[in-house]
């Protein structure tokens, strides 16, 4: 799946004021982060908003981005949930044509065991039809995959690779160590996406790269060519503007920071309200080196 090594976008969805899906500033994403560097999409993942997307809307907005690739780009589709038949259900109603692979987060919520966690994973990698890629993101599942239920499970023929976003780095290196040599190590923390390199990773699914593909680019280039150090200097001009996508939740940050770039608008969906004018504030002050 070399493919999906290098940056894939965790692409926002871009909303109207009216709260309709905003097509045409989802088109505008789609070509600004392509002439920008990236490597593959990745459609309806945490940064998306999946969590408040209907079912109808995720149909249409994958078909959209299929029907509006500028660069024919491989495509990532986020299918997720902590009901396995559920997942199971919605792959299979999925129109996966055009797709390369799924990124399914860990179940949430329910806080399986290991072996729970294992089992769900190998149910849906029999029945989907293209490519699993793990989700392991603890701060908003609350539980974690092992190092050793992920390579207990890299086994699995149509499990690819998982995107890890534990921030355990211990953990990490001990998948790094112990994996096939085919199954990819994603990073899913953008500012351990240098780190990870150095390590094994092969990529990383980044919010910060629906602004800033490039530098994502910088660090991927340099970084497989062994030139760690430039690689982290190109790290380093994301560490101020980093921790602002996070303070009121993601993707409230990043979609102020597209707002401010003219690429879509910064509306979300309730829960999420948009970025407070303290935010909008500290976000203009940290872009200023851009």
């Amino acid at each position: 799946m070399l493919k999906l090594h290098g940056t894939g976008v965790a692409l926002v969805t871009p909303f109207e004021n009216s709260g309709k899906v905003d097509y045409d500033g989802l088109n505008n994403l789609l070509k600004f982060t392509a002439e920008k560097g990236t490597d593959y999409y990745v459609v309806q993942g945490t940064t998306g908003e999946s969590a408040t997307v209907t079912s109808g809307e995720k149909a249409d907005i994958l078909k959209f981005v299929k029907e509006n690739n500028p660069h024919k780009l491989p495509i990532v589709y986020g299918i997720g949930g902590n009901n396995t038949q559920a997942v199971i259900d919605t792959i299979k109603h999925t129109d996966l044509s055009g797709v390369d692979a799924i990124l399914s987060v860990s179940p949430y919520y329910n806080k399986p065991s290991q072996e729970g966690i294992y089992q769900h994973y190998m149910a849906i990698a029999d029945q989907s039809p293209v490519p699993v890629i793990l989700y392991n993101v603890p701060g908003r599942t609350a539980s974690n995959i092992s190092a050793a239920t992920t390579l207990r499970l890299a086994k699995h023929k149509n499990i690819i690779g998982v995107k890890e976003a534990s921030g355990n780095l211990e953990q990490i290196m001990l998948i790094s160590r112990d994996k096939q040599d085919d199954f990819m190590l994603i990073s899913g923390d953008d500012m351990l996406t240098v780190p990870l390199y150095s390590m094994g990773a092969v990529g990383v699914i980044s919010v910060l790269a629906n602004a800033f593909a490039d530098v994502f680019k910088m660090m991927k280039d340099a970084a497989f060519n062994n030139d760690f150090r430039k690689a982290s200097e190109a790290a380093f001009q994301l560490l101020d503007i980093n921790p602002l996508m996070y303070v009121e939740s993601n993707p409230v940050g990043i979609k102020q920071v597209l707002k401010m770039m003219g690429v879509c608008d910064n509306h979300v969906r309730l829960p999420l309200v948009a970025a407070s004018d303290e935010l909008q504030q500290q976000i203009a002050r940290g872009l200023q080196p851009f």
